[in-house]
């Protein structure tokens, strides 16, 4: 499986930095295949067409309008459960369930028309559009149909008003970053791709359905939304002063917004150990130091862990620490502690780290 997907990234890569020809969208209809029983329209809906020039959408949606989660109703529906959809009758996935759920992780998902990253416990498939039998074949339309009825049954809603355009992968930055957390057709003219969203009392569940008529695949993506659980432990005041006694920095674990320095609520337990430190200790000065992994731009990532780090060195003037005792610097990748090969060793190098001035 591994092998795979490395094919398919580097497919996918490729594609992603040319020009792609114009395909015309499938059309045809077909039944639901589902856990709820979706309510049938009279009339079939039109499938938005691949193109590199924008596709208008519907009137409640503009095409260039800003997409609010809120415009999403909260849905009362009992759901199934995670990641909810049986695969379609007569297809295979690729992959096992049991391989294909992440506890945690990132993807890209069509919103309106931008690309927003959003992270959480991630379900995703690849299945083949001809039955195992050769029997019988499912159109693009066909495949995003019997999604979308399901997902409107339980509550959900369309969220992209467009098929990508060049444009679109180019305002959400680095390729290649978009790539790392993508896990369907390239996003790009000659695929279908199509966004959802479920809201409920308790969850948000992003759900993104891809298509690719050249390979006859589709693609399933199901995110639920949280913040990751955080599974290294923090040190505590007096723990974060012997270290800085004994090496003259330490290593901290602070959460912040993705790809933003704007510090979550779950870190202020850390910015208050770092204050009662400073406050015990009122000869110590501090160097404010942000570092992130391997992944993405190099310059890109200097510049967030920078901003990161001043995202501290306020917070703990905002708790009353006097800016002269503290000072601030961002290395990006340029100083790991752990390979970055691997999420366990990325993991370790998006860090901040206090040091002894």
């Amino acid at each position: 499986m591994r092998h795979s997907h490395m094919l398919i990234g580097s497919a996918l890569l490729v594609l992603l930095l040319s020009s792609c020809k114009k395909e015309e969208a499938a059309t045809a209809a077909a039944p639901v295949a589902e856990p709820a029983t979706p309510a049938k329209t009279s009339e079939p809906m039109a499938e938005p067409v691949a193109t590199d020039a924008p596709v208008e959408g519907p009137a409640s949606a503009p095409v260039n309008a800003e997409f609010s989660v809120e415009s999403v109703p909260v849905s009362t529906v009992s759901m199934p459960p995670f990641p909810f959809f049986k695969t379609p009758d007569g297809l295979v996935n690729s992959y096992d369930d049991n391989k294909s759920t992440l506890n945690f992780d990132q993807h890209y998902f069509l919103a309106g028309n931008k690309l927003v990253l959003v992270e959480g416990k991630l379900y995703y498939n690849q299945i083949n559009l001809v039955s195992a039998d050769k029997s019988r074949e499912y159109t693009a339309l066909e495949f995003h149909r019997n999604y979308e009825n399901a997902i409107t049954a339980l509550g959900g809603k369309k969220i992209s008003s467009t098929q990508f355009t060049r444009k679109i992968t180019n305002e959400a930055g680095d390729l290649r970053e978009v790539n790392k957390h993508w896990r369907s057709s390239p996003p790009t003219s000659g695929y279908q791709h199509n966004s959802y969203l479920i809201r409920n009392a308790k969850n948000e569940y992003w759900i993104h359905i891809g298509t690719s008529q050249f390979s006859k695949q589709g693609y399933v993506v199901v995110l639920q939304k949280e913040i990751m659980q955080q599974s290294l432990g923090f040190l505590d005041a007096s723990a974060m002063k012997k270290a800085l006694d004994a090496d003259g920095r330490v290593a901290l674990y602070i959460n912040f917004d993705i790809d933003k320095s704007t510090l979550r609520p779950d870190s202020q337990a850390v910015m208050d150990e770092i204050n009662k430190l400073l406050s015990n200790n009122t000869g110590l000065k501090l160097s404010i130091e942000g570092h992130t992994d391997s992944t993405g731009a190099p310059d890109h990532n200097r510049q967030l862990s920078t901003a990161r780090a001043r995202s501290v060195l306020g917070g703990l003037v905002g708790l009353g620490i006097d800016p002269a005792r503290l000072s601030s610097k961002g290395f990006g990748p340029d100083k790991p502690l752990a390979d970055n090969t691997n999420e366990t060793g990325r993991a370790k190098n998006r860090r901040v780290e206090l040091v002894k001035m």
